[in-house]
């Protein structure tokens, strides 16, 4: 199949290239920036790109590529510190800003470049980088300038090496997704081969291969990612090899235990554990406010359960297969490069756990390398019922992580019922399906009010709804005034506890979609 081999240095956007390609029906893959490439560049590769990275290229212990990147005969481009590895290893030089350029910025054409083919002059970019290329290296021209007339796109003046300062894979860059396409398509002659049922194609043989006559276990939280596992190993492996474990720890959302166990069972499965450690989580959740702490208790208590329940059942040496998106393993320093930043921990990520089980070759993670909408594209193939592969993300930690502060029943009672309300009043709205993600969070503060004549404290709500394509970038959704006023008011009469509610208009970046 057609290939795209994408070198990551550490972006937390590296993945977002892999995923536009792939929406563009060309297959795309991301192996460490420093890998030797010998092994890599079958006959199936059409181009290369390298990524961004949160390193400068002129620091001792940078990321480096392979040096026969720049001397391979397919087309190759660089994305900003990709672009400015580009200069700095042709002879160029790369320095600090005084001020970062951040955000979305206007670029200026200053002649024509296939790479650009089609998009406008001045159109918006979106920049995120504290460093510039301050000289061009020899035979290289600039064929597009920022706002500051510094370097924006590069290319060389007779091989097919070009260069961009801004990252055409985030959404907020306009014309990003035809430049990539003018890339892949039109200057690698990439086909357009890959879909989901090539994905399936490729994996059922790998898996079946894999796993063999062993059991396979799937922690199944209920929510879109675990489902489609289920349904995917479900589909490929015989069904007595499939045992699912649902834990339920007392952190999920109104009446979603009920509604799990009836979509596992509708998707076949014959084995199905249920268990209820609600009270084992409220004890090991009592006095704890910080956040990575709240995770890393639910992670580590998650897998033991599991594996005690397990245990009781006389299994061992099992695989232990999850719903893991490469959103996750990005967010978790866990990205295919070597310089990923955390930005949050999951707790099926970074368990020591579930480390333990990667470790082992025990670990399946047949999603790793899928963004969240592929995952419902594949979940409509493989049979999933709609509801439940349009269900809004759910964090694995469930209802903890929105709860700022201790976890305690009496908040995560309070805190259910106004989230089922908020999304219930966002189906009848006709708004559930405009909006990515949608939920509330329970804040660790009180706010005085008035119940008829009695002055009182409640809680504080912060409702959360935002817009996206895969989750690594969002916006806030854009509420019409009124559909807030009435959805607020009826919360506060429905759940006394909440005394005033708020809404969140933060972007992703700077901000995450969750609060914690």
């Amino acid at each position: 199949m057609d290939t795209i081999l994408i070198l990551d240095f550490g972006s937390q956007t590296t993945q977002l290239i892999c995923r536009r390609i792939r929406d563009l029906g060309v297959y795309s893959r991301v192996i460490p920036g420093d890998a030797p490439l010998a092994g890599e560049l079958g006959e199936e590769v059409r181009g290369v790109i390298l990524s961004g990275s949160p390193a400068s290229v002129y620091e001792p212990d940078a990321p480096r590529p392979d040096p026969a990147v720049w001397g391979m005969e397919v087309p190759v481009l660089g994305i900003c510190y990709g672009v400015q590895r580009l200069a700095q290893d042709h002879g160029g030089e790369v320095a600090s800003l005084e001020r970062k350029e951040y955000g979305r910025a206007a670029v200026r054409l200053t002649e024509p470049c296939d790479l650009l083919e089609g998009v406008p002059d001045g159109f918006i970019s979106w920049m995120s980088h504290g460093d510039t290329i301050l000289r061009l290296p020899e035979g290289f021209r600039a064929v597009g300038v920022t706002e500051n007339g510094l370097p924006a796109v590069l290319r060389h003046d007779s091989r097919k090496v070009y260069g961009l300062q801004f990252h055409p894979e985030v959404t907020h860059c306009e014309h990003g997704e035809r430049i990539l396409e003018n890339f892949a398509v039109r200057i690698c002659g990439a086909r357009r081969q890959w879909s989901v049922e090539a994905y399936l194609r490729e994996i059922t043989p790998a898996l079946r291969a894999q796993v063999g006559g062993s059991t396979v276990l799937l922690l199944a939280s209920g929510g879109v990612d675990s489902t489609v596992v289920a349904a995917l190993l479900l589909a490929v492996l015989p069904p007595e090899q499939v045992h699912l474990l649902y834990v339920d720890t007392g952190l999920m959302r109104k009446g979603e235990s009920r509604e799990v166990g009836q979509a596992l069972r509708q998707l076949g499965a014959r084995h199905l554990h249920e268990v209820d450690a609600s009270r084992e989580f409220f004890e090991a959740l009592r006095g704890v406010d910080d956040p990575e702490e709240k995770r890393r208790r639910i992670g580590d208590l998650f897998i033991r359960v599991q594996e005690s329940s397990i245990a009781a059942a006389g299994f061992s040496n099992e695989y232990l297969a999850q719903g893991t998106l490469y959103t996750d393993l990005i967010e978790s320093g866990k990205g295919v490069g070597r310089k990923a930043e955390v930005i949050k921990s999951h707790h099926n990520v970074r368990s020591p756990l579930v480390e333990r089980k990667r470790e082992q070759g025990l670990l399946l993670e047949p999603l790793s390398g899928l963004y969240k909408d592929e995952v419902r594209r594949l979940g409509r193939h493989l049979g999933v019922h709609e509801e439940t592969v349009d269900r809004h993300p759910f964090p694995g930690p469930g209802l903890a992580v929105r709860i700022l502060g201790e976890v305690t029943p009496e908040n995560v009672r309070v805190l259910r019922e106004a989230d089922a309300l908020y999304l219930s009043e966002l189906k009848a709205r006709g708004l559930y399906g405009e909006i990515w993600q949608a939920f509330a969070v329970l804040l660790p503060v009180r706010s005085v009010g008035v119940a008829g004549d009695v002055r009182r404290y409640g809680f504080v709500l912060a409702l959360r709804a935002v817009v996206s394509r895969d989750g690594m970038t969002a916006d806030a959704y854009p509420f019409q005034a009124a559909d807030l006023l009435e959805i607020s008011a009826k919360i506060t009469n429905r759940v006394p506890e909440i005394g005033r509610v708020v809404y969140d208009v933060s972007s992703k970046p700077p901000a995450t979609i969750e609060w914690e």
